[in-house]
């Protein structure tokens, strides 16, 4: 039911205005349990309370949204807020997420949008059917609505005491009127649910190992595909011999133009087949980590918007006495997810299911729909979560290779890729080059900033600074790897490059590092965290020789960050370590402290690696580090000392928690290393074989 129709239906009138039976009676306003959660859009649209909640007989509540977990905790929060909302107990919630016959489009869980967004939304369909509820109460006791109350999944008669369970009152139907655009939401301040550490939903099945990812899962009938991948990037299928690799009736070859999988009743049995097919290629060349930054710069897209602020900023460096002129180089990284991509796809009249783990259910299943022309109606992608994204699983590659091999072989087909192939073949990080040129006066005034990102891109690349005369510019550039989002986008290669260079203007004027930031800023935000996290860190506190204190801060996407690390130096030992870290982080109201602490915690010491170590080693269109006893990820020793410090601002609307942390840590353990050292280091990672490598 549109909006049009309901109000036509009610002829201008309000649900509150009949009564409890004639609710029932309307046709089209409650639809049965045995009907799909959510009905298409041609019976109820995304701003019914149907698409959203639904109350089951039993009083349960089920929430629907395209949102996906990918580790972030967000089952947890938004059952929160819908629990605040709606006056019911986090228990009583089961949230139906990420599939596409069910829950109401959605572009995907990216951005740190799931909390500014999805949030609200549910937050408002929440509000608006415990208005309903109290609405057909009250019309049921032919009492005024002033004399109901919503509490603990029940609405309650005031005068009487009597009271009618949610169940009770929808007996399961679907109540499709629309939501309320100005019903009136809890104020964070007299939050009961929402703003409390509720423990995680479900944690007891992820700690004990029963919860099923993909990679878990297994159809009747069940087999396994494996796919051919070509040696390198560019490299294209001259011929392939594939006899070798039908080593029993048990294993199906499929080759579809060039196109080549195998299948087989496990997953050994698979790869073997695979390894035997002898397949030439024809391969091209390409640029290598070598000359990388160098083939990013002379592959630019140039643009000549902007002439007059690049005028005016180099007009203003000139005048200045004191100039900086500086270059970043910032590699490609991995996500490096826990679990690697993976998918398990069945045909079944002509329709297709799949379940895979993703950012992106609906883009999946475009995508399925564009390579199989294919409606989308008869394509049902789930995501019953997956082990870490980071951003790297926005794409549907292995829903598409599963979805090939089981239209093939007339079978589920369950293809989960190996580390090797997640390294070589899944996007990365974009790679970049940053050229900045700044320059102060002598009281520590900036006057002027020009800021050049090629490649990496244009997140966090705006300075919050009261610089004078500014001219900043991205330029993409063309790619000789896969590159797609990472935790933070670019604003961890920006921030960087901004963040370094703030505090050797501050050196070259002789200012303290967060004096010379407080000076420039008037963000008070962005001041807010530079004092609490200076506050918690003891940043006028003496050094001890050889350690050196850093500290750098960020905006992104509506939260703020800043970081102080401490380090120690062994000249004698060239031995580097991070002692400390102190992080304060704002986003506006705290819906769960517990998990933003650990979105926090978990970003900074991701961090840790980009910052420190990790980097994507290639040649001529190979990846040459394609694994972990290669590829250098955080470990445990190397996990400093962390404290962080929430600001929970309950003025201000809640924002995503998943990526602004991480952007400051690597300025802040730059800056400690030049404090400790006075080696200024300008690429990540800072010290891949050590400090005196990039001395």
């Amino acid at each position: 039911m549109h909006r049009r129709n309901f109000f036509k239906l009610l002829g201008g009138g309000i649900a509150v205005v009949l009564s409890y039976s004639d609710l029932f009676a309307l046709p089209g306003l409650l639809r049965s349990e045995g009907e799909p959660s959510l009905a298409d859009a041609a019976r109820v649209d995304d701003n019914s309370i149907a698409a959203w909640i639904h109350i089951r007989e039993n009083g349960t509540v089920a929430v629907y949204t395209g949102k996906v977990e990918v580790g972030q905790n967000i089952r947890t929060s938004l059952a929160q807020v819908v629990a605040e909302e709606l006056a019911v107990s986090v228990g009583s919630i089961e949230m139906v997420m990420g599939d596409t016959l069910l829950t109401p489009y959605d572009r995907g869980t990216f951005g740190s949008r799931t909390t500014p967004t999805m949030g609200p939304q549910l937050r408002k369909a929440a509000a608006s059917l415990k208005e309903v509820l109290a609405d057909m109460a009250a019309a049921h006791w032919k009492t005024a609505k002033g004399s109901v109350q919503c509490k603990d999944g029940r609405v309650v008669h005031t005068e009487s005491g009597k009271t009618l369970g949610y169940g009770e009152i929808t007996k399961g139907k679907k109540i499709v009127i629309p939501l309320n655009d100005k019903v009136a939401l809890t104020p964070a301040d007299q939050w009961t649910v929402a703003g409390t550490p509720v423990p995680k939903v479900n944690g007891r099945s992820f700690v004990s190992g029963k919860h099923k990812y993909v990679s878990d899962m297994v159809l009747p009938g069940m087999v396994y595909g494996k796919i051919l991948r070509a040696p390198s990037y560019g490299a294209s299928l001259v011929s392939a011999d594939l006899e070798k690799a039908r080593l029993s009736a048990a294993v199906t070859v499929v080759k579809e133009n060039d196109f080549i999988g195998v299948t087989a009743p496990d997953p050994q049995t698979a790869a073997s087949a695979l390894a035997r097919i002898d397949a030439r290629w024809n391969s091209t060349p390409q640029p290598s980590r070598a000359d990388i930054f160098k083939y990013l710069k002379d592959n630019a897209r140039q643009t000549d918007a902007g002439n007059n602020t690049k005028e005016a900023a180099e007009k203003a460096f000139a005048a200045a006495t004191v100039q900086l002129r500086q270059h970043f180089e910032v590699q490609y990284i991995a996500h490096v997810p826990l679990e690697p991509r993976a998918a398990l796809a069945i045909w079944e009249n002509g329709r297709l299911t799949v379940w895979t783990g993703t950012q992106r259910p609906f883009g999946v299943q475009e995508e399925l729909a564009e390579a199989f022309s294919l409606s989308k109606e008869k394509i049902r992608v789930m995501m019953p979560d997956t082990g870490s994204a980071y951003g790297g699983k926005h794409s549907g590659e292995a829903a598409l290779e599963a979805a090939r091999l089981a239209r093939a072989v007339g079978k589920p087909v369950k293809v989960v890729w190996t580390r090797e192939e997640e390294f070589k073949w899944a996007y990365l990080r974009p790679g970049g080059l940053i050229e900045v040129a700044a320059s102060v006066s002598t009281d520590g005034t900036v006057t002027s900033w020009e800021f050049h990102n090629y490649n990496s891109g244009n997140a966090g690349i705006e300075t919050p600074y009261e610089a004078g005369a500014t001219h900043i510019r991205f330029h993409p550039s063309d790619t000789p790897l896969k590159q797609g989002s990472y935790r933070g986008l670019a604003a961890t290669a920006n921030i960087f490059a901004m963040e370094s260079v703030m505090d050797d203007l501050a050196r070259m004027v002789k200012k303290d590092p967060l004096e010379f930031r407080l000076h420039n800023l008037k963000d008070e935000r962005l001041r807010n965290v530079l004092h609490a996290a200076a506050e918690k860190f003891g940043w006028q506190k003496e050094k001890k020789a050889g350690h050196g204190h850093g500290i750098a801060c960020g905006f992104v996407k509506n939260s703020y960050i800043a970081t102080c690390v401490e380090v120690a130096y062994d000249k004698s030992a060239e031995q580097l370590k991070i002692l400390r870290v102190v992080a304060a982080y704002d986003c506006g109201t705290v819906i769960n402290p517990v998990h933003l602490e650990n979105q926090v915690m978990g970003c900074i010491l991701q961090g840790l690696g980009g910052a420190l170590f990790e980097e994507i080693d290639f040649m001529d269109g190979r990846i040459l580090n394609p694994s972990l006893s290669s590829y250098r990820v955080p470990r445990f020793d190397d996990i400093p000392l962390l404290d962080i410090v929430v600001l929970n601002r309950k003025d201000i609307p809640s924002a995503g928690a998943g990526e602004t942390p991480i952007v400051a840590i690597a300025p802040a353990i730059r800056n400690a290393i030049a404090d400790a050292t006075g080696i200024k280091l300008n690429a990540l990672p800072l010290i891949p074989q050590g400090l005196k490598t990039n001395s």
